[in-house]
């Protein structure tokens, strides 16, 4: 479903699909619960994105410092990181006031669509499983366990910190490049998504300086991780991060009322849901899981096989 590594494309050819990937994960990692890199895997760029990303190392470095730019352009494929970040920063700065306005209004519909697009990706990456043996399987129980553990769990408060920020972001990263797990949403659970928005908006660069670095140490270090496992265990690995898929239905499940535990959520069914809250828009939101369904499989049929 990948392009090998050495036979990336590149100059303009590369430009509309991978800029258009690049809106799909920014929008994607949005929202709390819905991860930019399900986006990667079912239009067929992650293996090719984690491959650029681990070109970052002590030899890239080497490279810089001696000015062999072209060296450096061809390991880190930077015209596909490039164009995927323009992709993803034009989605987050467009999209992100009507996506928070959609959550803020109309919450059962939104969660709705993304539910589609996840139980679609997750039948999607379940297809590209290669050769199903007892640790593939087990892989693809555990990453449902994991997920659903993640989706069922009440948040808690990291003391805000100087190390919290550092923490917080080397775990939203880690998360963000997994299929299933929304960085902003470990970030929630953390107690730490209100945190890091209001040093953003407070331009406090310290407490973002120190976000960054842990971003960027987690993602050097679980990027070569998945990598390797990735390149050494295929169908383990895939299984697993098709398990966090199904596992995190239960977090973008439309229907949930508050737990026993401050924080939590649980799901329900509509009626339940109707005869608590009024309402439970099914029809609307059936449409809707329909639609985000359809959308995926029109993605994976359109750039699902090597990339074009």
């Amino acid at each position: 479903m990948d392009e090998p590594s050495g036979t990336q494309k590149s100059g303009v050819s590369l430009i509309p699909g991978v800029l258009l990937r690049g809106v799909l994960m920014g929008a994607a990692d949005i929202v709390p619960g819905v991860s930019g890199g399900t986006m990667a895997f079912i239009t067929g760029i992650y293996q090719r994105l984690i491959n650029a990303i681990t070109a970052f190392d002590v030899t890239l470095i080497r490279c810089v410092f001696a000015r062999r730019w072209e060296e450096v352009f061809r390991r880190t494929d930077a015209a596909f990181l490039a164009t995927l970040l323009l992709g993803i920063a034009i989605s987050v700065f467009s999209l992100a006031r009507l996506i928070t306005f959609l959550l803020e209004t109309q919450p059962l519909v939104l969660w709705s669509f993304f539910f589609g697009l996840i139980l679609a990706s997750a039948l999607v990456l379940l297809r590209h499983v290669s050769r199903w043996s007892v640790s593939a399987v087990v892989g693809l129980s555990l990453g449902v366990l994991f997920a659903a553990g993640i989706g069922l769990s009440p948040a808690f408060a990291l003391p805000v910190a100087s190390w919290s920020f550092f923490v917080a972001g080397f775990f939203a990263i880690c998360a963000m490049i997994l299929p299933g797990i929304s960085g902003s949403f470990i970030l929630v659970l953390l107690g730490m998504y209100p945190v890091v928005l209001e040093a953003i908006e407070t331009l406090d660069f310290v407490s973002l300086a120190l976000f960054a670095a842990g971003a960027g140490f987690g993602l050097l270090v679980f990027s070569r991780l998945l990598s390797y496992l990735l390149r050494e265990h295929h169908s383990p690995t895939l299984a697993t991060l098709t398990g966090f898929l199904f596992g995190s239905l239960l977090v973008v499940w439309p229907w949930k009322v508050p737990g026993s535990d401050a924080g939590a959520t649980v799901p329900v069914s509509p009626n339940y849901y109707s005869a608590q809250f009024g309402e439970n828009q099914l029809l609307l939101c059936l449409a809707l899981m329909l639609l985000g369904f359809l959308a995926v499989w029109l993605l994976e049929s359109r750039w699902g096989g090597p990339e074009r």
